[in-house]
């Protein structure tokens, strides 16, 4: 009995081993990890109908991991200068049930966020100025951009996530729940999805990019800034020829403690999530940041382009004392597509857009 009694507690435990595993693949492949209700107002939101990208400061929230098989490590798209570039397939809704109004958490309030009411304002660029520096907006703009294009085998635009794991949403509603999502480890679920639009559309304009990969705010939120610091200096040490790096983000807009705004704009009969360029300069506290007029001058120039393109399509850019890595090269950007709120689809559009937009000014710079 003694013996059989061994083999019998062996078979149990192999069985609740085995089940373990099968059930937690199943979830995992069912679309992961859900956000708790401290995550759905995720660290960068503030109470305002404008928002401002969190500094390495404010990072404070965790990201917990979707799959096993999903990893944090650097993953990137070489340069490339074909003009045959297909975009990346859209990512499918997980197989969860469907959410009710009676599982809201709070309201999801469509908007178009007007840029047409900034105080600081000249030939189709509106800003926010958010710092104590005074801006000639029109000599800002008459001002030359100093970077060249090549055009080269080269890489010569880096971009980048400080924030990969932000997410969307997969259907358009006017509530959100517990269980919307707005972190994802999968790169085919977050920012990295919407970099690589980006990136195909200006390598189908002829130019050299890479598109790292790597989740900079996994498995933690806060360093996430630093986390890319070092990562563009790797890049910018291993390819002098990059003159261009974009961080690309996903905002979010709350209204008060529990709704949140989804910025929308229809732009030639299509839904698309609104972008908005986020700058940083020296001021006060921050130093050590001498050439911030370059890039602030190069978003000048993008953000009258955007607004000429695609009317409404950009935001008041959002002008801080901050640095937000833009220190490290004279034409670097970031920008903000959408909230967690608007839908993949809207996202996805908005990054074809401001990636053919963008195109189009690097390679007046030549």
């Amino acid at each position: 009995m003694k013996k059989f009694g061994g083999v019998a507690l062996v078979t149990a435990t192999c069985f609740i081993a085995v089940f373990t595993v099968f059930f937690s693949s199943l979830y995992f492949n069912m679309g992961g990890f859900y956000a708790t209700a401290n995550e759905t107002l995720s660290a960068e939101s503030f109470v305002s109908t404008e928002s401002v990208t969190s500094d390495v400061s404010s990072e404070t929230a965790s990201v917990a991991t979707e799959s096993a098989q999903t990893s944090s490590t650097n993953d990137v798209s070489e340069a490339d200068t074909s003009s045959t570039v297909s975009l990346p397939d859209p990512p499918s809704k997980p197989a969860v049930p469907a959410a009710s109004p009676g599982q809201a958490v709070g309201k999801i309030v469509e908007q178009f966020m007007s840029p047409y009411n900034a105080a600081l304002a000249y030939d189709k660029v509106y800003i926010k100025n958010r710092t104590s520096l005074s801006i000639d907006l029109k000599s800002e703009m008459a001002a030359p951009i100093s970077l060249k294009i090549n055009k080269s085998s080269e890489p010569e635009v880096l971009i980048v996530h400080t924030h990969a794991t932000e997410c969307y949403m997969y259907e358009t509603r006017d509530y959100y729940t517990k269980d919307d999502a707005t972190r994802s480890t999968d790169n085919s679920r977050n920012m990295v999805y919407i970099g690589e639009i980006i990136a195909a559309r200006l390598k189908a304009a002829g130019i050299s990019v890479i598109h790292d990969k790597t989740q900079h705010d996994n498995p933690s939120y806060t360093g996430s800034y630093a986390n890319a610091e070092k990562t563009i200096q790797d890049y910018l040490k291993k390819y002098p020829s990059i003159k261009v790096v974009l961080d690309v983000h996903r905002d979010s807009v709350a209204l008060n403690d529990t709704d949140k705004v989804r910025p929308v704009v229809t732009i030639d009969g299509k839904r698309a999530a609104q972008v908005m360029l986020v700058m940083g300069c020296e001021d006060g506290t921050v130093t050590g940041f001498p050439n911030w007029r370059e890039n602030f001058r190069l978003a000048c120039q993008y953000q009258k382009l955007l607004e000429t393109d695609y009317p409404g399509l950009a935001r008041t850019m959002t002008f801080a004392a901050k640095k937000y890595n833009e220190h490290l090269t004279t034409g670097s950007m970031l920008l903000e597509v959408g909230t967690e709120t608007n839908t993949y689809e809207e996202a996805a559009y908005a990054a074809q857009m401001a990636g053919d937009t963008l195109a189009k000014l690097l390679n007046s710079l030549q």
